[in-house]
């Protein structure tokens, strides 16, 4: 029997730029190094790791909205098939969505009611029910951008992306300066997304929320996946997982006492651990 393929799969993927400096100098600037992950169906994958790690242009990469100064080496496949710059164009916004980062990427000429229903099937899908379910009024369907408040404008992002029907949702940091409800309905929504079939790529720096929702957890540092456990695991103790950089997160959480090495750069720790020891969901 075949076995069935992931989801999507990154292969020894990398994002670089290229910048001029000091005048007509060029140099290369690589961000992201030989990344590798997959996922399945019915799956959350949570990246994790430090703000400025390059969690978001992994995201940017799958979506195909990276600035055209990047270059990129490595393979990704959705559903078996490699996701070439016009099948990324063919399925943005429809089998993949992002809820992305900054609420700029609202329209700004555009009423919140038909940015949402954009991606929508209008007899499917109801306008009203989205609204109540994100705490948000009916007149908000009439305002713009600029007349919603951040936390307002965010979730309009979410609601956007979850109501999009989408197989693929590329989740990147979307709960911050939300109130917890909105917050506890986001990550309920993610998971039922996922119970349903679809894949679910969340990037977060806070570890305590992949906690709360994702199957498994890739440790992202310096441009690297490190090491990809089972969450659970890794909420219990450091002893399930076996990168350093793994263990030092887990130490640093509040709930685990916010403990350090005195005069170690844990930002040196970005080799990954031998294939045979990562990626694999097991601790």
């Amino acid at each position: 029997m075949e076995t069935q393929k992931p989801l999507l799969e990154v292969r020894d993927f990398a994002v670089g730029f290229h910048q001029y400096v000091n005048g007509l100098h060029q140099r290369d600037l690589r961000v992201i190094h030989n990344f590798t992950l997959t996922i399945d169906r019915g799956e959350i994958l949570a990246v994790v790791g430090a703000s400025g790690s390059g969690k978001s242009l992994l995201a940017h990469a799958i979506m195909g909205i990276l600035p055209t100064n990047a270059y990129t080496s490595g393979s990704i496949y959705f559903k078996g098939e490699e996701l070439t710059e016009s099948r990324q164009e063919a399925l943005r916004g429809k089998s993949i969505a992002l809820i992305p980062q900054s609420v700029a990427y609202l329209d700004p000429l555009m009423k919140t009611g038909e940015q949402i229903h954009r991606p929508l099937d209008r007899k499917k899908k109801s306008l009203d029910g989205f609204l109540k379910r994100f705490q948000l009024s009916e007149k908000t369907r009439d305002l713009y951008p600029f007349q919603l408040s951040g936390g307002m404008a965010r979730r309009v992002l979410i609601g956007t992306a979850l109501y999009s029907g989408a197989e693929l949702v590329l989740a990147d940091e979307p709960t911050p300066g939300l109130h917890q409800s909105v917050v506890d309905e986001t990550l309920q929504a993610l998971r039922s997304l996922a119970d349903q079939g679809c894949g679910i790529l969340l990037i977060t720096h806070d570890i305590d929320l992949a906690f709360i929702v994702a199957d498994r957890i890739a440790v992202f540092n310096q441009g690297v996946s490190v090491e990809t456990v089972d969450a659970k695991a890794f909420e219990q103790s450091p002893d399930h997982v076996r990168h350093p950089y793994s263990k030092a997160l887990w130490h640093a959480l509040p709930q685990n006492g916010f403990h350090s090495q005195p005069g170690v750069d844990y930002s040196t720790f970005n080799e990954p651990l031998p294939d045979e020891a990562r990626g694999d969901g097991t601790c």
